[in-house]
């Protein structure tokens, strides 16, 4: 059960309490999110209404996408700040081997997070450099449109949903081949 409290730390970066009852663990979260996951009212942007004669991808729709996106990307760039100085405030020399090894658990996976960070801002920028391109929105294998709350899901998304099933499926594939 402790693993659990300890794992939703971690991917809530933040939480406020944790009631325990036998066989049960309630957490009552505060608003943030994972960082890399978040939704548009984390972000403070509300979900887009397309006009029935609207046109797929308007300016006014880029511009809506390229919020989301620069405030994801502003919201990454701050939580990293914060964990480079968790890690120096916290950096003790624990003489417990057991601490140690706890307290280094906790510096893999921060850095582990700011990783997968890193890998987000990057498609992040790419994705920016589309919509300045007039490019995103649409499927890259197949042209389609990606669709506006897929793209609200996933701001980064480079592929329609058909195409990315069929990705997963083969990918899904070559993981079974490759243990046999």
């Amino acid at each position: 059960m402790l693993m659990l409290a300890w794992f939703f730390w971690y991917s809530c970066q933040t939480w406020t309490t944790i009631n325990l009852r036998v066989g049960e663990i309630i957490i009552m979260a505060t608003k943030e999110k994972d960082i890399l996951e978040p939704s548009l009212d984390v972000l403070g942007i509300a979900p887009y209404k397309q006009k029935k004669t609207e046109e797929y991808m308007s300016s006014k729709m880029q511009e809506h996408f390229k919020a989301i996106l620069m405030a994801l990307r502003q919201r990454i760039l701050e939580g990293g700040d914060k964990i480079v100085t968790h890690m120096k405030e916290e950096a003790i020399n624990y003489p417990d081997p057991n601490d140690r090894a706890s307290q280094e658990e906790d510096f893999r996976l921060e850095l582990r997070t700011r990783d997968r960070e890193r890998k987000l801002l990057k498609k992040i920028e790419e994705s920016l450099e589309l919509i300045r391109e007039k490019d995103y929105g649409y499927c890259e294998v197949c042209g389609v449109e990606i669709g506006l709350r897929r793209l609200e899901a996933r701001p980064t998304a480079t592929l329609c949903i058909d195409c990315k099933t069929l990705d997963e499926i083969k990918e899904k594939h070559q993981k079974q081949e490759e243990e046999y």
